[in-house]
């Protein structure tokens, strides 16, 4: 199927998507916020700048974009034009994903990934539920937890 713009107006539209205060992680960040867990944002010193890290839990949330970091739902499509171009770029964050993953467990951090699929399309979670995991989760011992929207939990 052709893209419905310019070539150039869609580069523009590309650049403009923000990797900070996406939609999913204000529902996570206020959903959090309301059970009374205080957090960090993308604090520079640690790997990967989590988008909310938990001090006082040794934790780190990751809320991720499945488009952007490669996740294998159905938001996930491989783009049809300069396809090596897409195949390097998200290789290359799914890659830097795993390095920045082992360098927080290194460092004694837990982490959890919460995927956009868990929050967003067909497949998607209630968000207090999604809010509910991470809850959990922070309360927990486990080390690293994913929440997906197509596999709930997966630990």
């Amino acid at each position: 199927m052709a893209d419905v713009v310019t070539p150039e107006k869609r580069s523009q539209m590309m650049a403009g998507i923000g990797g900070k205060n996406t939609k999913p992680e204000l529902i996570i960040r206020k959903g959090l916020h309301a059970k009374g867990y205080r957090y960090r944002l993308h604090v520079p010193t640690l790997p990967g700048k989590p988008d909310l890290v938990f001090p006082r839990y040794k934790a780190a949330i990751f809320v991720n974009g499945c488009f952007w970091h490669g996740h294998g739902c159905h938001l996930f499509k491989w783009p049809s034009t300069r396809q090596q171009f897409w195949k390097e770029k998200i290789s290359g964050t799914i890659e830097r994903d795993k390095r920045k993953m082992e360098a927080l467990h290194n460092s004694g951090w837990r982490t959890l990934t919460i995927w956009e699929c868990a929050l967003k399309g067909k497949t998607c979670l209630p968000a207090d539920t999604v809010i509910e995991v991470a809850a959990d989760w922070l309360s927990s011992d486990l080390r690293s937890t994913e929440v997906t929207g197509f596999c709930n939990v997966i630990e």
